[in-house]
């Protein structure tokens, strides 16, 4: 046992800090010392004042700096994610920090890095690997209730398009969107991405096209272990947030559907209803937020490795950005050439 109670600093409070501070208010093992945010004002700190937060700040710096801090949420803008990792490493404080750690790899690599050298925690916020249906197909693979995973199928469509000042810095669908599919890919099959071959297209809002992007895409990935899998991904699914996944394997499946607000299904002569999926990644993976808080701030106080750690990062944003180079070359990329592959990887957790 190393602490029984973890003291928080959070580092961004737009709608995820917020959502992550409310959580972690709830949690008995957890203090929440100080937020900070660029335009803190009179709002963030009623808000705080609300929570019992006594500390507000514009500087982040000034909250990591503080002597009475264990750990950190990183929820600011992703630029931002690098320098404030490695400030927060040297500083000896444990990290969360969102995804994608940053846009370019050698960055997120420095940061992991960083954090190696330090010998704090750092954690990423693939939420859906917190998923209660996620998990369980997945704890079926690693028991080999479905045998050897023969083929992996994500779907991942958003209700509605993201507004265009955010698709401009978003870095394109696989390194905002699809990086998450990519994360739960090697998080269901147990293995390592080999290849990578992408097809996009813009067929929702040419404004995707005007920030040199797509909103439409398909992936095929090979996996060491054999197995193949196929991400679909779309900025707009009309009925709602379609969140799907399936293994298939030599021995049977292991699946996971939509959530939705009910079960209710209503038969009529006029045909079968049922409500939409739930609306967004809110709604969708609000138990998985609150437990990927949770299980960080039992990582620290028990000293156990967290669940999504930097190398995580880094293989996600190695499959990113192979799926970039692949549909702008048309062709399938080896990942033995992307940028990082010369550095042993370790196995997916």
């Amino acid at each position: 046992m190393g602490k029984d109670k973890v003291r928080i600093g959070i580092i961004g409070a737009g709608r995820i800090g917020k959502i992550h501070a409310d959580n972690l208010l709830r949690n008995p093992n957890a203090e929440i010392v100080a937020i900070s945010d660029l335009f803190a004002g009179p709002e963030l700190e009623a808000w705080a004042s609300e929570r019992g937060i006594s500390v507000v700040t514009k500087d982040s710096s000034e909250l990591i700096a503080m002597p009475n801090i264990d750990a950190v949420l990183i929820c600011s803008s992703t630029d931002t994610h690098v320098p404030l990792i490695e400030q927060a490493a040297q500083a000896g404080k444990h990290i969360f920090c969102e995804k994608p750690v940053s846009m370019d790899l050698f960055q997120t690599e420095a940061a992991v890095a960083a954090v190696a050298k330090a010998g704090v925690k750092l954690q990423i916020g693939f939420n859906r690997r917190f998923d209660h249906n996620f998990r369980r197909v997945r704890s079926h693979v690693l028991e080999g209730t479905i045998g050897d995973p023969h083929i992996l199928k994500i779907t991942s469509r958003d209700p509605s398009p993201p507004p265009a000042e955010y698709i401009r810095v978003s870095g394109g669908i696989f390194m905002d969107m699809m990086i998450h599919d990519f994360d739960m890919a090697r998080y269901l099959s147990g293995s390592e991405v080999e290849e990578v071959y992408a097809k996009g297209k813009v067929l929702i809002n040419p404004v995707f096209a005007e920030h040199g992007d797509v909103d439409t895409a398909i992936v095929t990935l090979t996996f060491a272990n054999g197995a193949i899998g196929v991400i679909d991904n779309s900025r707009q699914a009309v009925y709602g947030y379609d969140q799907r996944v399936e293994v298939f394997g030599s021995l049977g499946s292991a699946s996971a559907d939509n959530d939705h607000p009910n079960t209710a299904e209503i038969s009529t002569a006029a045909g079968l209803m049922r409500d939409k999926p739930l609306h967004f990644f809110l709604e969708r993976y609000n138990e998985a937020y609150v437990q990927e808080t949770a299980l960080f701030i039992d990582a620290i106080i028990h000293d156990k490795p967290v669940i999504v750690d930097g190398n995580d990062a880094v293989q996600a944003e190695r499959i990113a950005l192979a799926a970039k180079m692949s549909m702008e070359q048309g062709r399938p990329v080896k990942m033995t050439e992307v940028p990082g592959a010369s550095r042993e990887t370790q196995p997916a957790n």
